[in-house]
């Protein structure tokens, strides 16, 4: 990933906000058939002395599985929020004209070797803290035990779990920190203007 120093981030805690934040990632590996990406939610695992994980599942039906099973490095992309930004935001645009469109966004990529895992008590494991990160907000959250018992095991024998130990990690923050704080802040107020609850906006006021 290209990241030129104003857009690098590389602060763990920042890292680890926008994986839980935006779980659903572009899984990327290689194989026979060349490279496969699949959308998959995943859950974090801290590294405590050891590499963060990344866990989640893919139905056993998915082809991506056997690239997976032969343990090659797989790339996992966790897409943030986004936001095209016309030069019309900025006020250096009416000071000089020397303005060009560009595209704010957050991205996190980690690189690892996976390993796929078959035991039925890891996979309602990965299930129950999936589920419970999503449901955390919900007045009423629902639980995989809100399921009739024989209904979820049918569903979990479907399904095949995976753990990256990540190797590699890196996240980039573009978010007009090369323009000047009057243009950052036309950025902003063009955003909300457009959309109030924009996350990207959201992200460059922190």
């Amino acid at each position: 990933m290209y990241r030129p120093p104003a857009f690098r981030e590389d602060r763990p805690e920042l890292l680890h906000a926008a994986i839980r934040a935006h779980p659903l990632a572009t899984l990327v590996t290689h194989g026979p058939a060349g490279l496969t990406a699949n959308l998959v939610p995943f859950t974090l695992v801290p590294g405590e002395g050891g590499p963060d994980l990344l866990r989640a599942h893919l139905a056993r039906a998915n082809p991506q599985l056997s690239d997976l099973r032969a343990g090659g490095e797989a790339l996992v992309i966790f897409q943030g929020p986004q936001a095209y930004v016309t030069p019309s935001w900025y006020p250096s645009k009416r000071e000089h004209g020397k303005v060009v469109p560009t595209w704010n966004y957050i991205l996190v990529q980690a690189h690892g070797r996976p390993r796929v895992i078959d035991d039925a008590d890891w996979l309602r494991a990965q299930i129950d803290a999936l589920t419970a990160q999503q449901e955390a907000d919900r007045s009423e959250p629902w639980a995989v035990t809100d399921a009739p018992p024989d209904y979820v095991a049918a569903q979990l024998k479907g399904i095949a779990g995976v753990e990256i130990a990540v190797e590699r990690i890196g996240g980039k923050w573009k978010a007009s920190q090369n323009q000047p704080a009057a243009n950052c802040e036309g950025v902003v107020a063009g955003l909300r203007a457009q959309d109030p609850a924009s996350l990207m906006a959201a992200a460059m006021e922190r």
